[in-house]
């Protein structure tokens, strides 16, 4: 007897990354309300399931959503301004703290969410601001926003939200109109703040939206950290660590470095398989066992500029039995959301530090974008891969194209050479959020639009002096 469903996916090159990493050259997945239900070769599939909708696949790749490991909600509006004449931190702190209003963060948080959802991004982490960790955390009617739109695009979200950089009390700006209200926040009101979103938007969306926590990540390697500094950063993680055992939550920071990750460990007791750390430079080998030794996961951002001056162990945390999940770092000042440009730059950023292409192999790679995210994200046992009794994350590229051919050796195919606007069809939770590049949930145009209104609205609220500035040596030289 057939059995009705759905969604049925047929004939396609399904790439399951499950426990056998099975890769299926004429697959079929059956999807029945959110979990996918059956899973194998197409001629069995189809002669058990019949289905509501029906998604021929033929010269498709089918594979689980992809993840992403760190990135920043309030940086998509700010492309580009900035990058040549390092203004860029200075646009950050001017703008999400005291130039940015309800509806930037709307408008910011619809056009990040529909940037992954467009390039087959399905689950991915963003601070709540940036810049030297500028958190919009002065009231919670900001991360609403965020929350609200997000829900509305569909993918997986979570938003961390936390303690800014001091000094403290962080000074902030309310605007309404053209009026705007300047006032000063402690870090217990930050607490606090960040407890409110918490209640508010943790598990909202069907579960879709969830609130991770982050913390400044502090910098000895810079200036020692004693007497009454290093008894105000253990109260404010003392704060943090609270929330994160009452709520259950993930504990994300940006720019780690050499010895920030003991620091942190030792003094801060923030380690474990609850965080997720980004960037990781030039880390220590004891730094390296650590995370091996306590479950701490590294997000990788190949493409970043701090990637540039110093380099994440990828392969050596690899070996020493760590989690390294793949970062976009996004969505500025020069990269964007696609994380299958940052799946290459992965591959030749570690063959050529090691002057060997045999490292980091395309499989790792894509394990590193899907499973190995999932498992950073704790969600391992729901997401990351297509199996029985998981939920429906699946994403379609579009192989019948030049430079996918010939068609053969899919992984290979799909880590080399695929690009996010390959992305034919996405869906989360067994909810169909774009197909043939038709975005389902939200309209698109709309939102392109609203953000450079945001940006433009921004721009007149703060001091734009060399934002859009070129360096005299941009055009015809080797070096700014």
């Amino acid at each position: 007897m057939i059995a009705l469903v759905d969604i049925l996916i047929k004939n396609g090159m399904v790439i399951t990354v499950d426990k056998d990493r099975r890769v299926l050259m004429d697959g079929a997945v059956a999807v029945e309300n959110d979990r996918i239900i059956d899973i194998g070769e197409t001629d069995a599939i189809v002669k058990a399931y019949d289905a509501d909708i029906v998604i021929d696949a033929h010269k498709m790749a089918v594979l689980p959503g992809l993840m992403d490991g760190h990135a920043h909600a309030g940086h998509s509006i700010l492309r580009t301004l900035g990058m040549h004449n390092e203004t860029w931190y200075k646009a950050c702190n001017n703008i999400y703290a005291q130039g940015s209003t309800e509806e930037y963060w709307a408008a910011d948080a619809a056009l990040l969410n529909l940037e992954r959802l467009k390039f087959g991004t399905t689950c991915g982490i963003n601070f709540f601001g940036g810049g030297d960790s500028i958190m919009r955390v002065d009231d919670p009617k900001y991360a609403k926003g965020h929350c609200e739109e997000a829900e509305k695009v569909g993918v997986r979200t979570f938003l961390a939200v936390g303690l800014r950089r001091g000094p403290y009390p962080s000074l902030y700006s309310e605007w309404v109109g053209d009026k705007k209200r300047d006032y000063t926040v402690a870090v217990e009101k930050q607490i606090s703040v960040t407890e409110k979103i918490i209640k508010e938007n943790h598990g909202r969306g069907n579960g879709r939206i969830k609130i991770a926590t982050m913390f400044p990540t502090p910098h000895p390697e810079r200036a020692p950290i004693v007497g009454k500094e290093l008894e105000d950063v253990k109260y404010q993680s003392k704060l943090t660590n609270e929330l994160i055992e009452k709520y259950d939550l993930m504990l994300t920071m940006d720019g780690h470095n050499t010895s920030t990750i003991k620091f942190c460990h030792e003094e801060l007791d923030m380690s474990g398989p609850h965080c997720v750390y980004n960037h990781s430079t030039e880390l220590l080998e004891e730094e390296i066992r650590l995370c091996a030794e306590t479950g701490t996961n590294i997000s990788h951002s190949p493409s970043a500029v701090a990637s540039m001056i110093g380099r994440c162990p990828v392969t050596e945390l690899i070996e020493a039995g760590a989690n390294v999940v793949m970062a976009s770092d996004a969505g500025a000042p020069d990269r964007s959301f696609d994380m299958f440009r940052h799946m290459f730059q992965c591959k030749r950023y570690h063959g050529r530090h090691f002057r060997d292409s045999g490292y980091l192999p395309p499989g790792k790679i894509l394990e590193m974008t899907t499973i190995d995210g999932a498992k950073a994200f704790r969600l391992d046992d729901q997401i990351g891969s297509l199996e029985k009794g998981k939920k429906a994350d699946i994403i379609l590229v579009d192989l019948n194209k030049p430079h996918f051919y010939p068609l053969n050796m899919p992984v290979d195919k799909v880590t080399f050479f695929a690009n996010g606007n390959d992305v034919d069809t996405v869906i989360v939770d067994g909810e169909i959020l774009m197909q043939g590049r038709e975005v389902k949930t939200v309209d698109e145009y709309a939102i392109m639009e609203a953000a450079q209104e945001q940006l433009e609205a921004a721009l007149g609220r703060i001091d734009t002096t060399g934002l859009y500035d070129l360096t005299k040596n941009y055009w015809g030289k080797s070096h700014y």
